[in-house]
Formats: C-alpha cells, sequence, structure tokens
C-alpha cells in the first residue's frame, strides 16, 4: 500500500499565529491545568493552560506553561503571580465546568479576580495562599520549584514546574478501593485547536494491555500470512503480537477449538473454498481479537494458518 502524501513545513518558515495552530492541532488532545494563583498584594487569579502534564510521582511534579501570547509577546498574569509568589493550585476541570473554565481564560485586567467573573467558588487551601475551585473533582496545592523561560518571542514557553505539597480528589471520582480515579466518573476534558475540545466518555473509553506486564513476542514473530495480512491492522497485529511465547495455543487446543460454533460453522460453509475459508477465519479472529479475546483469535488465526 503506498504511503500517503505528507506536507513538510520548517519551523519559521509560516506566519507564528499558522504554525501555533498546526502544532497544537497535530499535539492533542492536551490535559489542562486549571491555575489558581495569588499576587504578592493579595490579588487572585484563575486562568486554564493546556500546555500542561504530570512529569514524575516522586517527587509528584507537575510542569504547566503561560506562553508569551502569540499576538503580542505580552505576558500572563498567572505568570506575574507565581515569580512574586511561588505557589499555585492546579485544579482539574471536569466536562461540568468547561464553559465556566472557558470563560475564566478571558483576557481580563489584572487585579480582576475571575472566580467571580466565572462563578466559582475560592475554597482555602490547607498549604499554601492560592485558594482552590471547590467545583473541581481534583486540586493539587503545589509550591513552585523553578521557572524556565524557554523563549522570549510571540509564543514562547515558560515552564512552571510545580511540586504537588497537598492533593484533594472528590470521593464521588474514586474507584472503590479508593487508590485511583474512575475514569467513567471522572468525566475529563482535554484541549485541541481553536475552539475544539474533547471529552472522555464511557463511549471513548477504551483499555491496551500494558506490555511491560509480559514480553510479548512483537509482531516481527507472528507467522508471515498474518503478518501480512490485508485484513487486520496494525492495532491487530500489535494486540496479537504482545503475548508471550509460552501463552501460545497449544496444536491440541488450536485443534479442539474446531468445535467452537462459529470456527465449526466457518470451517463446513467454506470447506470446498481454501482461501475463502481463510480469509473468513481471519475476519472471525479479528471480531474475536476485538472483542478482546486473545488465546481464541490465536486459536482461530492458526485454524486459517496455510498447508504446507
Amino acid at each position: 500500500m503506498p504511503h500517503p502524501a505528507f506536507r513538510t513545513i520548517t519551523p519559521g518558515t509560516l506566519k507564528g499565529a499558522e504554525w501555533h495552530q498546526l502544532l497544537l492541532g497535530a499535539v492533542a488532545p492536551r490535559p489542562i491545568a486549571f491555575v489558581s494563583t495569588i499576587s504578592a498584594e493579595g490579588e487572585v487569579n484563575l486562568s486554564p493552560f493546556s500546555f500542561f502534564n504530570v512529569f514524575s510521582s516522586n517527587p509528584p511534579t507537575l510542569i504547566f506553561s503561560p506562553a508569551n501570547r502569540v499576538r503580542d509577546n505580552t505576558q500572563k498574569h498567572t505568570l506575574y503571580n507565581v515569580r512574586e509568589v511561588a505557589e499555585c493550585v492546579i485544579n482539574i476541570c471536569d466536562y461540568a465546568l468547561v464553559e465556566q473554565m472557558s470563560l475564566a481564560s478571558t483576557e481580563y485586567e489584572r487585579g480582576v479576580n475571575e472566580f467571580g467573573k466565572a462563578g466559582l467558588t475560592e475554597l482555602a487551601s490547607e498549604l499554601i495562599r492560592p485558594p482552590r475551585v471547590a467545583e473541581c473533582p481534583v486540586s493539587f496545592e503545589c509550591v513552585v520549584e523553578q521557572i524556565i523561560a524557554i523563549g522570549d518571542s510571540n509564543g514562547g514557553g515558560n515552564l512552571v514546574i510545580c511540586r504537588v505539597v497537598q492533593a484533594h480528589y472528590r470521593e464521588d471520582i474514586l474507584a472503590p478501593d479508593g487508590l485511583s480515579v474512575d475514569p467513567h466518573k471522572l468525566d475529563a476534558v482535554a484541549r485541541l485547536a481553536g475552539d475544539w475540545y474533547s471529552r472522555v466518555t464511557p463511549e471513548s473509553l477504551f483499555i491496551v494491555p500494558k506490555p511491560n506486564r509480559n514480553k510479548g513476542i512483537g509482531i516481527d514473530q507472528l507467522p508471515e500470512f498474518i503478518r501480512h495480512s490485508n485484513l487486520l491492522t496494525g492495532n491487530n497485529l500489535g494486540r496479537l503480537g504482545n503475548i508471550e511465547q509460552q501463552a501460545i495455543p497449544s496444536a491440541e487446543a488450536v485443534e479442539a477449538f474446531r468445535q467452537e460454533p462459529l470456527v465449526a460453522y466457518t470451517l463446513n460453509k467454506y470447506r470446498d473454498d481454501a482461501a475463502e475459508q481463510q480469509k473468513q477465519l481471519v475476519l472471525l479472529a479479528k471480531q474475536i481479537l476485538e472483542e478482546g479475546r486473545l488465546e481464541d483469535a490465536w486459536k482461530t488465526l492458526l485454524l486459517a494458518a496455510p498447508t504446507a
């Protein structure tokens, strides 16, 4: 299959705003830090930033970047505040708050409290001065360890490296063990480019088993007829390759699987057409694999293996 056409772009050959949109459109979705800060005079500020992520759990470290405005190279009030008072709360916003969060990004004059503008409630932090957002499902009280400027022109970043000193999780988003967040209950949102956001809904959630739990054989070790099948996707091959050698079904297990109703039906219906039988078995294996039944998918595929 021929590769698709690509547009190759060298940074600096486009206008800043054009490159900004292309970059943010591809690096997406991005989590959002809803950051509350306070100035030396005690003025509270609240603003969202999608240049944000977690970078260490020990010490617990979050980094966000209030980048210089692409339009005019001015800096954000949040950046002024963390330089004056090296503390902040990184609040995590859910879908129920996304419009209020967006409103808080309005470029009000310095000194205007966006909590009031966005209709949100200040909740006193326990260890630092800036308040938490009471409506947010998660809040991290942080001390600012370091601020690193990585560009002094339009769009230049300012990495605010934050160490979490206290965390607050709303009880109703936690799994029953209280030690993990249930993604179905968090209702997380993320940022794309322009006016676009995304929402993590139950329909958009899926599981990919972590390869570090076992040593998968890899796609390169798949039988050739599987590896070069035009019916299986790269995702299918990746899942098939994430199996340990000793977990590949034995010849006896494969033979016994002939009695499975759908397999037996397929083998019988196409018994006089070897090529079509193999195709239908591969399609059946694909369906089984996408249902999460890796071992049964392997059995089906091995029944489809061409005979010498």
